[in-house]
């Protein structure tokens, strides 16, 4: 296995566990949230997709996929069109209600194909390229990219989690 193949196979995992968070649930589901300061399942998946939106088209010299397929005006949230979700409020988070799962799924699909497409064609020495010379040491391209693939693993399994209260709550709260 070369260094596209292992980064390719890491984000279809991530892929494969955004689509177990979100399939089969409707958008009052997907906006469901634990409480009123918890985050709800539609804005964790929307939120590390608009980073790893961000994140990758920017290491790729590329567009965001939110913006260059129109996915901003599809989803029509009363959040700029920059938002990625850092430092969102409780009524931000709150603000992703009505986004439906075919919705959600599509944006993230398109996201992680252009995400494919840029890391089947790295090499090894394509990791060690600055990407961000804001923080110190400066980003290279190999830290950027594990890092998004740490941040969507953390957030989809907070969604499934969120997903497993729901499920659990509808059970009544049975543990089986």
């Amino acid at each position: 296995m070369n260094t596209a193949e292992l980064l390719a196979d890491a984000f279809d995992r991530v892929q494969g566990e955004v689509h177990a968070a979100i399939d089969g649930l409707s958008s009052e589901d997907l906006a469901f949230r634990p409480d009123d300061k918890a985050n709800s399942i539609v804005w964790l998946v929307w939120h590390l997709t608009r980073v790893q939106d961000d994140h990758v088209a920017d290491a790729a010299g590329r567009e965001q996929v939110w913006t260059a397929q129109g996915w901003s005006d599809r989803f029509q949230l009363p959040l700029g069109e920059e938002e990625t979700g850092y430092g969102h409020t409780a009524k931000q988070v709150a603000s992703l209600s009505g986004v439906s799962a075919d919705q959600l799924r599509g944006y993230y699909d398109a996201v992680h194909e252009q995400t494919l497409s840029f890391v089947r064609a790295l090499d090894d020495a394509a990791l060690d390229r600055v990407v961000d010379e804001h923080w110190t040491p400066h980003v290279t391209l190999g830290v950027r990219l594990i890092s998004v693939i740490s941040d969507d693993l953390q957030h989809t399994g907070q969604a499934a989690y969120v997903r497993g209260l729901l499920e659990r709550r509808e059970r009544g709260g049975s543990s089986g």
